[in-house]
């Protein structure tokens, strides 16, 4: 009999979580103005919320934060982590930061000014958000087979180069900083960017003498993908994976609160001194010293470790596999997903789920608060509210896709607990036909609206 697969970790803390009646949830809901943002955790069972730092860190990451060195300038737990980087990515220059977002906002800082246009693969909303803050555009240049949750295309994150030269030819040099390259692709549905379209950017860039940066916060999620579904990878290690990938970059940006398996933290690496030298003037405004920017020095031991943790085979075959299973329990069941099932999260498709429902009244919204309502399931919208407005027209933006994602934390929840969600989810699809009604806007900010806006029923 061939053995079944099994955790490649076992479990020495939990963590109790409460149930609580629908009833709870709907009063709840009204007092959090319908946005799940606004919940609190203790009302809420299953959270998929996000991926980002809702994870469990190991025995050897625990361990590592009580060794750490919080000295102000030149800790040891900086020394490590800037050893750990340029062995797992090439890059030499690194800039701590307190979070993703952070890293950003330092490197955009410097690179991005009113005007700019930043091609890339469906930016992630903080990018997108940093870009338009300074009056400048984000581009997408996704492939077409993105937007067709039915098509099985392995590399759905991949960068269209017809829609990218355009943009270079387009427009002047001066006013296209760098392509923006992002691993997983997470607003077209967790989906990886393929060595070769990475490496085909890259020279289409050298052409047009634009560098190319890479948003790294699934950058091992990516290269497991490759690994397994890209010819000539499956003898590679994850690590050597990850040297070649961002060997066609001249720098990234990282939300350690994902593949970097810790609770808070960011970083920039770059191969360029002069940007790192501007960055770092940045770093000292908004971050920190350059040598923690923002980060205790137990917390880059920590991601330290992480960041090596997170580039094993086995530990990416455990978290991939969990994600799949959602996502082929929620097939079975016959809810529309994106297919292929992404690498962090299981993506489903709003406007299939709920055909009566405006694009006005936001769909993926409806169904992350049906979800909510159903069994205390909470997870978060990728669609017309994340996609906010226009900055010029304040118009809102409708996005090919309009999509609820449920983020699996990384070492947190069992496949009972993925068996949980997934009847959740068919109950709601089984009644859907009596979800008529969506939701309005009573009162949102300027930008990035969506983690904080208040909403009531239409």
């Amino acid at each position: 009999m061939k053995l079944p697969y099994a955790e490649p970790f076992r479990i020495k803390m939990v963590e109790n979580i409460q149930q609580s009646t629908r009833e709870q949830r709907e009063q709840w809901l009204k007092e959090a103005d319908y946005n799940l943002f606004n919940l609190k955790s203790s009302q809420v069972f299953i959270d998929l919320l996000t991926d980002s730092g809702t994870g469990a860190m190991s025995d050897q990451q625990w361990a590592a934060l009580m060794t750490g060195d919080e000295s102000y300038a030149g800790s040891r737990s900086f020394q490590e982590l800037q050893s750990t980087v340029e062995r797992i990515t090439g890059f030499p220059y690194l800039l701590p930061t307190h979070q993703g977002r952070a890293a950003e906002n330092v490197l955009f800082s410097v690179l991005v000014k009113e005007g700019d246009v930043v091609p890339g693969n469906s930016h992630f909303d903080t990018t997108k958000g940093h870009i338009e803050f300074r009056k400048a555009h984000a581009i997408d240049c996704t492939i077409d087979e993105a937007f067709d949750i039915n098509d099985l295309y392995p590399f759905k994150g991949n960068i269209d180069l017809n829609k990218l030269e355009e943009v270079y030819k387009s427009h002047p040099k001066e006013n296209i900083p760098f392509c923006l390259v992002t691993v997983t692709c997470n607003s077209s549905g967790g989906q990886p960017v393929s060595l070769e379209n990475i490496k085909a950017v890259r020279e289409l860039s050298n052409k047009y003498g634009i560098p190319v940066y890479f948003d790294s916060a699934r950058f091992a999620e990516n290269a497991y993908f490759v690994q397994q579904r890209e010819e000539g990878q499956k003898e590679r290690s994850i690590k050597e994976i990850c040297k070649e990938m961002f060997s066609y970059g001249d720098g990234m940006t990282m939300s350690s609160k994902k593949d970097g398996l810790v609770n808070i933290g960011g970083f920039i690496a770059l191969n360029n001194q002069e940007v790192f030298e501007k960055a770092s003037n940045f770093t000292i405004i908004y971050e920190g010293f350059i040598t923690y920017g923002g980060m205790a020095g137990r917390d880059m031991a920590a991601l330290a470790v992480g960041l090596d943790e997170a580039t094993e085979s086995a530990y990416l075959e455990s978290r991939i596999s969990q994600v799949e299973y959602l996502g082929n329990k929620l097939i079975e069941y016959g809810v529309p997903v994106q297919k292929p099932i992404g690498g962090h999260a299981v993506f489903v498709d709003a406007l299939s789920f709920l055909p009566n429902i405006s694009r006005e009244e936001f769909p993926a919204q409806t169904l992350g608060l049906e979800l909510y309502i159903e069994a205390g399931i909470r997870g978060v919208e990728i669609g017309t509210l994340l996609a906010d407005r226009d900055p010029e027209t304040r118009e809102n933006r409708y996005p090919k896709l309009e999509l609820l994602r449920l983020a699996i934390p990384r070492r947190t929840y069992t496949n009972n607990h993925m068996d949980y969600i997934a009847a959740a989810v068919s109950n709601v699809y089984e009644r859907r036909n009596d979800i008529t009604k969506g939701y309005k806007i009573v009162k949102e900010p300027a930008i990035l609206r969506h983690f904080t806006v208040k909403l009531d029923k239409a």
